[in-house]
């Protein structure tokens, strides 16, 4: 047996004692349900309430939404010049609104001024919203008017940002305030976010995956070493690929469902493709097209 063959050997038996002893030394623990998260079927959350249908964050789309059935739906959250915590996706106005500038630079009287619908084209090519008064909500606004409904909340401002350093804060405040722990799930592409989230919520509230969490556990999923993995999130909201990586297949969803982790795709518009996820295991649906999803799941 020559030295390369001996040196193969040897690092195998290595790598194969590591193995070992990990797993005799690691257990992985499932998430403690929450509450949020137990429901016994598949559901649709409108993705910033069906943007396809209505403009974006509005109430006509949050409306229109919850006429359709959908269960919840899934939002972004910036936060204002003077410190309130409105439902907006980008960090400028000037895409879906008629006024142009950055959020954090508006107070939210002046937002209200805006024309949400102003730039919303309908399936048709229509403008069928512009000057018809649909304006910018606020988080407190939405738990309001849909007490019955799922929210998923996705922090966007980054955490470097002045207005990024208090949303955590003052959307712990809000969501205390308005008792609305267990209809609520807080996330952020920024792990750090939820993190700082989760320094005032102690794992009361439904918390979802960042991007460096949803690395941790595809990696453990396609290593021999998914006994080390131990999740930080209650829920994973994520697209079927991440880069290269293929985050949809049946495999990688059993593997979360074993650590009472729900999975959530975004955005998923095509029926065919909401009905694969479904048999594949995943338990929601993120959508601009809540009409399609509805009747693709034939979910009541």
């Amino acid at each position: 047996m020559g030295k390369k063959t001996n040196v193969a050997i040897a690092i195998a038996a290595a790598a194969g004692a590591a193995w070992a002893s990990t797993k005799a030394l690691s257990k992985p623990q499932s998430r403690s349900t929450k509450e949020a998260l137990e429901y016994g079927h598949p559901i649709v959350l409108a993705h910033r309430g069906g943007s396809a249908l209505a403009p974006e964050c509005s109430p006509a789309a949050f409306e229109n939404a919850a006429k359709l059935g959908v269960h919840g739906f899934e939002i972004d959250l910036r936060l204002t010049k003077d410190e309130e915590i409105i439902v907006f996706h980008d960090e400028n106005t000037d895409r879906v609104t008629n006024i142009s500038g950055r959020v954090a630079d508006f107070t939210l009287n002046e937002l209200k001024e805006a024309d949400l619908g102003y730039h919303f084209q309908n399936l048709n090519g229509e403008f069928s919203f512009r000057d018809r008064g649909e304006q910018i909500m606020t988080l407190g606004e939405l738990i309001d008017l849909y007490p019955q409904m799922l929210i998923n909340m996705d922090i966007k401002d980054s955490p470097q940002t002045y207005e990024g350093s208090l949303m955590p804060s003052k959307l712990w405040r809000l969501i205390e305030e308005k008792q609305a722990y267990d209809r609520v799930v807080v996330t952020s592409f920024f792990d750090e976010q939820i993190d700082r989230f989760n320094l005032y919520a102690q794992n009361t509230v439904a918390l979802g995956a960042g991007e460096r969490e949803v690395l941790k556990a595809y990696s453990a999923y396609t290593s021999q070493f998914k006994h080390l993995y131990h999740p930080k999130a209650d829920v994973f909201q994520i697209p079927v690929k991440s880069n290269v990586f293929p985050l949809d297949s049946a495999g990688f969803i059993k593997f979360l469902s074993s650590l009472n982790i729900p999975v959530h795709y975004w955005t998923i518009d095509d029926p065919e493709i909401m009905e694969k996820l479904l048999r594949n295991g995943a338990k929601g649906i993120i959508t601009d097209r809540p009409d399609l999803a509805m009747e693709a799941l034939k979910i009541d």
